[in-house]
């Protein structure tokens, strides 16, 4: 464990796991071995990190959320209270897979995770795209994509601060403008 972390006694901490300067681990949380934390990263209350876990830096994770192996978080990203992951489409008690069966899903840079959604295996989340509260990912989103309900579906776009964008593609908040790319938005150099 790097120096200057915070971690609340009742957290269990296993053998192996790194945890980034200036990162705050609340109370009941679990990080399990070979997990890695970046620096100044919160960890509310009854986060459990699988085995082999990498966060970014900057991540904020709200209390009750598990991160599962195969599941990535990037720099910045936001996961809301209760959100879900997953790494296996087809469960079963009686029949585990091995970890290789495990479908990786990757939460790219900025992200934001609404409390209470769901993001299936497999899938990657765009970087500073938006994924409403409640909200199932069932599919890739572009870069700075807005999804909402059950399936998830695109409806519109969003800057990084996280004010919706107008058919323009200007942010009045932060005074961004995008343009439409392949991956999603890009933001245009003033």
């Amino acid at each position: 464990m790097s120096g200057k972390a915070m971690v609340h006694p009742t957290s269990l901490i296993e053998e192996g796991v790194q945890i980034g300067a200036g990162s705050r681990i609340w109370c009941f949380c679990h990080l399990q071995v070979g997990a890695v934390v970046g620096e100044n990263c919160v960890l509310g209350q009854n986060v459990n990190l699988a085995p082999g876990v990498k966060i970014g830096n900057d991540v904020k994770i709200q209390n009750n959320v598990s991160i599962y192996e195969g599941v990535e978080l990037e720099d910045g990203v936001f996961c809301g209270p209760s959100c879900v992951f997953t790494n296996d489409l087809t469960p079963r008690s009686e029949y585990p897979k091995e970890k290789k069966a495990y479908r990786p899903t990757r939460v790219r840079r900025g992200a934001t995770i609404g409390a209470n959604a769901t993001v299936l295996c497999g899938c990657t989340i765009g970087r500073w795209a938006m994924v409403a509260a409640g909200a199932v990912v069932t599919r890739n989103l572009p870069d700075h994509a807005l999804a909402i309900g059950n399936p998830a579906r695109h409806r519109g776009w969003v800057c990084r601060c996280g004010k919706k964008l107008g058919k323009d593609l200007y942010c009045p908040v932060c005074r961004r403008q995008y343009r439409l790319a392949q991956e999603g938005l890009r933001e245009e150099k003033a």
